[in-house]
C-alpha cells in the first residue's frame, strides 16, 4: 500500500483528494494536517510514502514544511506540491526545498492518482504547465557561465563518471521524456531505461527525477 499524507487548510479539499484517492485499491490516506507544522509533525510520526502539500496555511507555509521534512533523514516521504496558484515563485521555490512534485488544483484526479503512484516509486512529477518553464529557468543560464562552471560541478555533484547512454539517458529526462519515450529514442527496453534512471540518480545524490533535471541543468551536466 501506499501511504498518504493531505496537508492543506481546507478540509473540504482534503475530503475531495482522500474521496480521489482511497479509489484506489492500492493508496491508502493515513493521515491530514490543515497547518504545515501539524504537516512536519505528522510526516515524522506517521511515516507516510507521499505527502501532497499546499503552499498557503497558517502556522507554517507548504515550502518551508517540505524543506523540513525532506531535510529529516528520518522521513522518506516524497513530497508533491499541490497548489491553486501558478506563480514561478512557489514552483522554483518548492523545487529548491526539495519537493518531488509540483500539481496544480485543477488537475484531474486521474493526474492526483499518477503523481502519487509515480512518486511512491521514486519518480518526480510536474504538471504539463510548468514543465517547460522549469526547463526554460534552467536551460537559460549563459553559455560562458556554463561552461566555465562545468568541470568543477561535474566533479562536485557527481559521486562518479556517467557512462555515455547514462547521459543519454539524463539528457533525455531533462528534455522532460518519460521512460517509454526514452525506450523508443534509444531502441532498448523500459526496463533497462529503469536501471540506467536508478543509475544516474545515484550518481547525482538525487531523490527522484525532477531533482536530477535541475541539478543537470544547475550544473550544466546536459547540453
Amino acid at each position: 500500500m501506499i501511504r498518504v499524507l493531505l496537508v492543506d487548510d481546507h478540509a473540504m479539499l482534503r475530503a475531495g483528494f482522500r474521496a480521489i484517492l482511497c479509489t484506489e485499491p492500492d493508496i491508502e490516506v493515513v493521515g491530514e494536517a490543515a497547518t504545515g507544522a501539524e504537516g512536519v509533525e505528522l510526516a515524522a510520526r506517521l511515516q507516510p510514502d507521499v505527502v501532497t502539500m499546499d503552499v498557503q496555511m497558517p502556522d507554517m507555509d507548504g515550502i518551508e514544511a517540505t524543506r523540513r521534512i525532506v531535510a529529516d533523514p528520518a522521513v522518506t516521504a516524497a513530497v508533491a506540491i499541490v497548489t491553486t496558484f501558478d506563480r514561478d515563485e512557489y514552483l522554483f521555490q518548492a523545487l529548491d526545498a526539495g519537493a518531488g512534485g509540483f500539481l496544480l488544483k485543477n488537475a484531474g484526479p486521474e493526474e492526483l492518482i499518477t503523481a502519487v503512484r509515480a512518486l511512491a516509486a521514486g519518480d518526480g512529477i510536474l504538471a504539463p504547465e510548468v514543465t517547460r518553464r522549469v526547463l526554460s529557468r534552467f536551460c537559460a543560464t549563459p553559455v560562458a557561465e556554463a561552461q566555465e562552471r562545468t568541470a568543477p560541478a561535474r566533479a562536485h555533484v557527481l559521486a562518479e563518471p556517467l557512462t555515455d547512454r547514462e547521459s543519454e539517458v539524463l539528457a533525455l529526462m531533462a528534455d522532460a521524456r518519460s521512460n517509454a519515450e526514452i525506450a523508443r529514442g534509444l531502441f532498448i527496453g523500459e526496463a533497462t531505461v529503469k536501471t540506467h534512471v536508478s543509475r544516474v540518480l545515484q550518481k547525482l545524490g538525487a531523490r527522484d527525477r525532477v531533482q536530477a533535471i535541475v541539478l543537470a541543468h544547475r550544473h550544466g551536466l546536459t547540453r
